[in-house]
């Protein structure tokens, strides 16, 4: 397990999570504790202090909405606490296996308290996103643990095939920065043979939807704002009548192909419902990514994959 080197992007809509120092903990043999990484902004010296929930380094000396989200910052005068998280990962039963279901266990914990309970707070209508995918992220899967009396988190789980997964969770205590935590986990099973992303595939179709990704800029390149564009048609005619899914009108995840950066986007406010969806977002570094999009339509969440390359930005020398 990796530690979480946490880096805010400058632009709307995204945070990115690289992961890329090691360091493991142990917790027992059926469960793990992992370091989460805080996305803590700076102290601030004004006499009022506006911070977006999911971005807490976002803040205004005002109201407005998140540049990164588009959430309406809420009112604290108060910087977020400096203490240290990790996640307690207990599974039932110990050894997972593929087509059986498990109960996955999450229990948030002050690195310096372990026995003080930690409250979270909502964000996006959740305490805890739960992103599941596999270690070629041909599989994905967004769930929301449920809280239970004893003071953890659990989310019943049937993984597809034997082979590694890596379990993403975003949370943020109460008083305190936006975490996040990575654990993998083996699956006992016959493993899929895996799929390696070698091409671009901005076109998604499935059950009468079609989906294209767009840009604004085209090569995709490192270090550059990106404008993304989601169209979303049904059986050949624009969708103008999506829903929102967790307080928006979509959420996308995306995974660089080593599963080491990791990025959480939520798009601009719309004044419409479809068929356009506008996200921003950036890349810290070259090669091929996996992307998750999740919209609600006509009642049912759909969730829709692509492949996007990034290339280096061209040097200034």
């Amino acid at each position: 397990m990796k530690t979480i080197s946490f880096i805010a992007l400058a632009l709307s809509g995204a945070v990115l999570f690289g992961c890329n120092q090691a360091t493991n903990h142990e917790h027992h043999p059926s469960g793990k504790d992992t370091l989460a990484q805080s996305s803590q902004g700076p102290d601030h010296a004004g006499s009022h202090v506006y911070s977006c929930p999911m971005h807490p380094e976002v803040t205004s000396n005002s109201a407005g909405k998140c540049s990164k989200c588009g959430m309406a910052l809420v009112h604290t005068d108060q910087a977020a606490n400096s203490k240290k998280y990790r996640m307690e990962f207990l599974a039932k039963p110990a050894q997972i296996e593929a087509g059986k279901s498990a109960a996955l266990s999450f229990t948030p914990k002050e690195e310096s308290n372990a026995q003080a309970p930690v409250p979270l707070d909502v964000v996006h209508e959740k305490k805890i996103h739960l992103i599941l995918v596999s270690k070629d992220l041909s599989y994905f899967s967004h769930e929301h643990p449920a809280y239970q009396a004893a003071g953890d988190y659990v989310w019943e789980h049937t993984f597809p095939s034997g082979g590694e997964y890596l379990l993403f969770q975003d949370f943020t205590p109460k008083g305190a920065a936006h975490q996040l935590s990575r654990i993998p986990v083996q699956v006992a099973g016959q493993p899929k043979a895996a799929v390696k992303y070698t091409a671009q595939n901005l076109d998604w179709k499935k059950d009468g939807y079609e989906v294209k990704l767009g840009f604004d800029k085209t090569p995709l390149q490192t270090n550059q704002a990106t404008e993304v564009k989601i169209t979303v048609a049904k059986d050949g005619k624009s969708v103008t009548n999506l829903d929102n899914y967790l307080g928006a009108l979509g959420h996308m995840v995306i995974i660089s192909a080593d599963t080491e950066d990791y990025l959480h986007v939520h798009p601009l406010e719309s004044q419409t419902q479809g068929p356009d969806i506008v996200f921003h977002s950036s890349f810290d570094k070259p090669g091929f990514y996996r992307v998750f999009l999740q919209f609600n339509h006509e009642g049912k969440i759909q969730t829709a994959d692509f492949t996007i390359q990034v290339q280096s930005a061209p040097s200034n020398t």
